[in-house]
């Protein structure tokens, strides 16, 4: 595959200055990165920036699941959660190395909102609705026969539970991976470049944009026949900026999510744990690094970028893991780590923040702007397809016919098909490694690269697992920072009790090497990890 490296971003920004796109995007998360992919795909002429680091807004801070919405049914959601479960089945397919099945287990206690008799309903109509293509079907447990399963639950008022299929991912990578399938249909994609005005013609369409290199400061412009928006929490934002009277449409929730070791709360299903009378629903994820505790969902006001895990929240989400497995006596000394993201939900009027739809909407604004709100992750390929689709309609026949539809649903990758991650996990014990690279060290390398694993060994010899891995986020993910790379290329932030402290000065070679960073500049980012550490888990004083 072509590199996609600091290298590749100051080319990117060259051509920005002197070439008309057929599509600029603003905004690198998940859905900006489906419809780079969907476009490029296409053979538009494609640029895409984003203001901070590719994933680092809500994309990187959900609850890491692909899963059609279990909760969405009591809703009536009934084509939502359709659509969701459809996707998922072509994630298993598109990313296996990113996407892996998981048996979600829902308890029913006397306590409970929903009998088991109704949830036992609930589950065949998820089952139905993804055309029984999950994995496995759903299970309805007895409580003796939950107990068996969790012996580690609260037993008391226990009825039974149902167990059924879902997904958890990699949400930052699952991004990453879906650029280099943009850039190697040549789609240019830019990280730490902020869209910071317009301008407009006699009609008021926008002409150019005007984009300012958060790196250097430096000022340019960019044309294209179409512009998309894809900010997600900063929807509001932007459109302000390209028009004074504009009218928020967003209803911003904030969900935070805690780490916990694997030894700390033995599971090996997911737990689906209700507040029991609220709507809300907050799961236990066993993932390969570690135990994810979330979500909250409460609105928010404040801008997204200063969101932050507040100690009320923490306590929140520990009442409810004591609640349901009041054994483990798990204590905020336990949690490895934290993090917090604003979902950008489109405002309809509901009740409370989690009756409000995950539904997306597509629509362009005055000055000829399409924007993209809402959504779910586990759909971002179809809300790509459909986001193309719509300004296919607002353009000429010419560009309608040019730019047919394409087969998004394929691996990204040459290497990250089902049958390559299927044969990387049964032969890698056979490759030739470095000493420095141990066996568990290549078995985590292949379960997150797939066959890429044995591509990466030959490129960059003689390193560990994670100097292996910072290179190939260096050079194929356009990482520019420490921050970036433990914080989201790696989960060693989230999963790691030293958060990868102690690996610094390994790590930090790989990147003055390749970046060509100065003794200076690698204590300097040295140090800004050192402080983001701090500051993300600066609720743990309040706690002490």
């Amino acid at each position: 595959m072509k590199k996609f490296s600091f290298q590749e971003r100051q080319k990117n920004l060259k051509y920005f200055e002197t070439q008309e796109l057929d599509l600029f995007i603003v905004g690198g998360g998940i859905n900006g990165a489906g419809v780079a992919r969907d476009a490029s795909l296409r053979g538009m002429k494609v640029g895409m920036i984003e203001a901070r680091d590719f994933a680092s807004g809500t994309s990187s801070r959900s609850s890491k699941l692909i899963h059609g919405g279990i909760r969405y049914l009591e809703n009536m959601e009934f084509k939502l959660v359709f659509e969701a479960l459809n996707e998922r089945t072509k994630l298993f397919e598109m990313a296996p190395h990113l996407v892996h099945h998981l048996r979600f287990m829902i308890t029913i206690y006397k306590t409970s909102r929903v009998s088991l008799w109704k949830m036992g309903m609930g589950m065949w109509s998820y089952d139905l609705l993804a055309l029984f293509q999950a994995p496995e079907i759903h299970e309805k447990l007895s409580a003796d026969q939950a107990m068996m399963r969790m012996p580690s639950l609260r037993e008391k008022d226990l009825m039974g539970a149902c167990v059924y299929s879902d997904a958890y991912m990699d949400d930052a990578r699952l991004v990453y991976e879906t650029l280099r399938s943009a850039n190697e249909n040549n789609a240019l994609c830019a990280n730490y470049v902020k869209a910071i005005g317009a301008d407009f013609d006699k009609d008021q369409k926008i002409t150019r944009v005007l984009c300012q290199d958060e790196l250097t400061q430096r000022k340019f412009y960019v044309r294209a026949k179409h512009y998309v928006s894809c900010v997600g929490p900063w929807t509001d934002q932007l459109a302000q900026s390209f028009d004074p009277k504009w009218k928020t449409i967003l209803r911003p929730t904030k969900g935070i999510h805690l780490t916990l070791s694997r030894d700390r709360l033995k599971m090996e299903n997911a737990v689906v744990m209700g507040a029991e009378k609220s709507d809300r629903i907050v799961f236990g994820i066993p993932r390969h690094e570690m135990i994810l505790i979330g979500t909250t969902d409460t609105d928010y006001k404040g801008s997204p970028e200063d969101v932050s895990v507040l100690p009320e929240d923490v306590d929140y989400l520990m009442q409810i893991v004591d609640s349901y497995f009041p054994g483990a006596k798990i204590k905020p000394q336990d949690i490895l780590s934290s993090y917090a993201g604003v979902r950008p939900l489109v405002q309809d009027q509901s009740a409370s923040e989690g009756k409000t739809s995950r539904e997306h909407s597509i629509f362009n604004d005055m000055h000829g702007v399409t924007y993209i709100a809402g959504g779910k992750y586990t759909t971002y390929r179809l809300i790509a397809q459909e986001v193309v689709e719509y300004i296919l309609k607002h353009s000429s026949i010419d560009e309608r016919v040019k730019f047919k539809s394409v087969n998004t649903a394929r691996p990204l990758n040459e290497f990250t098909g089902a049958e390559e991650c299927d044969a990387a996990l049964t032969g890698y014990d056979k490759w030739k490694r470095s000493p420095a690279l141990s066996l568990p060290e290549l078995h985590s390398l292949v379960e997150r690269y797939g066959l890429e694993a044995e591509k990466m060994l030959n490129e960059y010899p003689d390193m560990n697992g994670l100097e292996i891995e910072a290179a190939q986020a260096i050079e194929h993910s356009m990482c520019l920072n420490l921050v970036d790379f433990y914080s989201r290329r790696v989960p060693v932030f989230l999963s790691m009790k030293d958060h990868g402290l102690q690996t610094l000065d390994s790590v930090g070679a790989v990147f003055k090497y390749y970046l060509g960073w100065s003794d200076e500049k690698t204590e300097s980012e040295k140090e800004n990890y050192r402080k983001y550490v701090e500051q993300e888990l600066a609720w743990q004083k309040a706690t002490r």
